[in-house]
């Protein structure tokens, strides 16, 4: 075997738990294009962090120098009626992820949701704001940073909204499929965030791991990430359609309603934007605008479709 050039970087070994979730599937995909990391992704069953002794075991197998957790319980309606089920791995299984990474001194990045803040609020959330979750799953995420911050000193909590992708079960993918069926479709019109594309996030938060692993000196605590600018579920449908439309797919008319008149389990908050200009300073991390990122996944899935 040919001795390695030295002026090759080393690669660094990154763990990512939450392999099937749609941020698990874009940072597998985004790790698996970067020549400076050998990643091992691992979903339930192989790795459940509400199981100490698997995280270890995982730990101890693929010996990391950065973890990632991307694992979580996301069923915002289910979580009303099962918060034991949402804390357990969103509290308790984030904690266990993070203290079984602090036992082998290795820095963790966490993955948590515009959903801790009450949503009261006519501009972007800061780092800086007081949480204050309007329901049970943003209780239990909130519960999570702490945990987290609590157990590894060298962590960096990433805070992300309305995540899409070409995977899972998310809002782009449920429009396409309603948009085939219906004629017309009722959307919230009164909710405002900022769509977050799984792939944009994954080349972001690969970029804070990196940083987080190499420099002792980096940035902790908690960073927003999402992509820029803002709009309401309505908006989004919107651009949804009119990108598929441009592709040749039918749209549907669209009717704005408001939160009240889609009740469901879980409140949700008025308004969620997170502002990023914190992990841009840092990290120099800046995700495009929400309709670049949109346009792109809607493609794809058309892409896929085909």
């Amino acid at each position: 075997m040919p001795a390695r050039d030295l002026a090759e970087p080393a690669e660094m070994r990154l763990l990512v738990a939450g392999r099937h979730g749609q941020l698990g599937r874009a940072l597998a995909e985004a790790a698996s294009g970067d020549p400076a990391l050998q990643a091992t992704c691992l979903g339930r069953p192989e790795l459940d962090i509400r199981d100490e002794a698997a995280i270890r075991s995982a730990f101890d197998a693929h010996r990391p120098d950065i973890a990632i957790n991307a694992a979580a319980y996301t069923a915002v309606d289910a979580a009303e009626t099962d918060p034991e089920a949402a804390f357990a791995t969103n509290e308790t299984g984030a904690g266990n992820f993070a203290a079984a990474a602090a036992e082998k001194g290795i820095p963790v990045v966490h993955i948590s949701t515009d959903y801790v803040f009450s949503g009261e609020n006519d501009r972007p959330w800061r780092e800086t704001d007081t949480p204050s979750p309007i329901n049970v799953y943003g209780r239990s995420k909130l519960a999570g940073e702490l945990a987290v911050a609590a157990t590894n000193p060298r962590h960096v909590i990433v805070r992300t909204a309305w995540v899409h992708s070409p995977w899972g079960g998310n809002f782009v993918k449920t429009m396409l499929r309603l948009g085939a069926e219906r004629d017309e479709l009722s959307i919230v019109a009164d909710q405002t965030g900022t769509p977050s594309l799984a792939t944009d996030l994954a080349g972001g938060i690969l970029a804070v791991a990196k940083e987080l692993a190499s420099n002792e000196a980096s940035p902790r605590g908690v960073h927003h990430l999402t992509n820029s600018g803002m709009t309401t579920w309505y908006g989004l449908a919107e651009e949804i359609f009119r990108t598929a439309a441009n592709h040749g797919y039918r749209r549907p008319r669209l009717r704005q309603i408001t939160t009240a008149d889609y009740p469901a389990p879980a409140q949700r908050p008025r308004f969620s934007a997170l502002d990023n200009h914190r992990i841009g300073a840092a990290f120099g991390v800046h995700l495009r605008d929400w309709r670049e990122a949109t346009a792109d996944c809607v493609q794809r899935l058309l892409t896929i479709e085909k």
